[in-house]
């Protein structure tokens, strides 16, 4: 598989320390960072391999990753299992697209305890579609919602990528359909209002009681009551194998792939974005370094933070009253290896020799990890960790 010439990790690898002194990441975002700079490289370690054709005999070194999920290099393989999984339990019936975004103006309450604005968009989200389903439908209805936090210049732009059962449940177990012959959910206006004033509420509330509630922020709040907010409701998807794929665009994304970098040097970092602002136009950013790693960072999650999430009918404890609804309710757990999964899934044998392409690459020598101070190239701070 081709590697990209640019990569984050070169750009942590350059810029990395003067970041750590300017910006005083906490402690979690430096361990995050180190792991990305790490990946695939002989300090994680690896393994020696030889081709076993006589006529061959090519070696390399493979080294192993990072794993960690704001990694842009490790995402592809999680993102094919994921779904793969989850066509085992999608509900064979249409789904609506729907998008909840905050204004901007928040940005400085999340910056204040990420962990908890986070978390709330989840809750309000949810709360707000529960309740349009049981107002409008007199279902329990159901969400996967799965949490973005980037803009497209890697600005911070936190929102909720939600895909809602056209389905639901209602109080006799009976199974509904819901919105208007595929085409519309609930009036995003009047779910907009509501989103508004569960998420404010929340806020102010959880500020007052960490003692953090100043004019400033109130300020901010009143402005945003008085904005009136957008949520994006797209008519349904097709199939369950079409909502899968759509949503599992969504599902393994992190603020930028290194395919956007398309330049580094002695002081700057260039990549590309979307301007939606100008229909979509493809256009080029440059910044420096260290501003481009402080982007970066704001969208390292907090740790543990679980930004996929199942709600109503499409949680674990439905699972058996919606179970004739899904597309493949016969299918086996699978008995495949995790590698032998992703050679049929990618099409893409690691194993075989990239020279001859009939032989295994067999390993010679397990390689260990590197060990290493942790403040590999930037020190540590003492700010908490998140």
């Amino acid at each position: 598989m081709n590697r990209s010439i640019f990569e984050v990790a070169r750009v942590i690898k350059r810029f990395g320390a003067e970041f750590g002194m300017q910006s005083h990441p906490n402690n979690y975002q430096l361990t995050v960072l180190n792991a990305l700079q790490q990946c695939r490289t002989a300090e994680l370690g690896g393994h020696k391999d030889k081709c076993n054709n006589p006529a061959c005999f090519h070696e390399h070194y493979s080294y192993n990753s990072c794993g960690n999920r704001h990694c842009p290099k490790c995402q592809i393989a999680r993102q094919m299992l994921w779904a793969e999984d989850r066509m085992r339990d999608a509900l064979n019936v249409k789904h609506f697209h729907v998008v909840f975004t905050v204004p901007d103006e928040l940005n400085e309450i999340c910056l204040i305890d990420s962990k908890f604005f986070y978390s709330s968009l989840f809750a309000c989200a949810w709360d707000t579609l529960r309740s349009f389903g049981y107002s409008h439908h007199g279902v329990e209805t159901g969400a996967i919602c799965v949490l973005h936090t980037w803009g497209a210049n890697l600005s911070l732009h936190p929102h909720l990528h939600c895909l809602v059962p056209a389905t639901g449940l209602n109080v006799r177990g009976k199974i509904l359909d819901i919105g208007r012959e595929g085409k519309y959910l609930y009036p995003v206006k009047q779910m907009s209002a509501v989103f508004r004033g569960k998420l404010l509420l929340r806020l102010k509330q959880h500020l007052k009681k960490q003692n953090r509630f100043t004019c400033d922020i109130q300020q901010t709040i009143d402005h945003c009551y008085a904005k009136q907010w957008v949520i994006y409701s797209e008519p349904s998807l097709g199939n369950a194998k079409q909502i899968v794929e759509y949503l599992a665009k969504y599902t393994h994304r992190v603020a930028i792939s290194n395919t956007r970098i398309k330049n580094i040097d002695q002081h700057n970092v260039t990549f590309s974005y979307k301007d939606y602002a100008d229909n979509a136009n493809q256009k080029l950013m440059t910044l420096t370094g260290v501003e481009f790693l402080r982007r970066f960072a704001m969208h390292i999650l907090p740790r543990g933070f679980v930004k996929i999430r199942y709600y109503g009918i499409l949680a674990s404890s439905y699972k058996e009253q919606v179970k004739h609804l899904k597309s493949r309710p016969e299918i086996l757990q699978l008995t495949e290896t995790r590698w032998q999964r992703m050679v049929r899934l990618t099409g893409f044998d690691s194993c075989k020799c990239p020279i001859c392409k009939t032989g295994n690459m067999i390993v010679m020598e397990t390689l260990p990890r590197i060990r290493s101070p942790d403040n590999v190239f930037y020190p540590r701070t003492s700010h908490q960790n998140i």
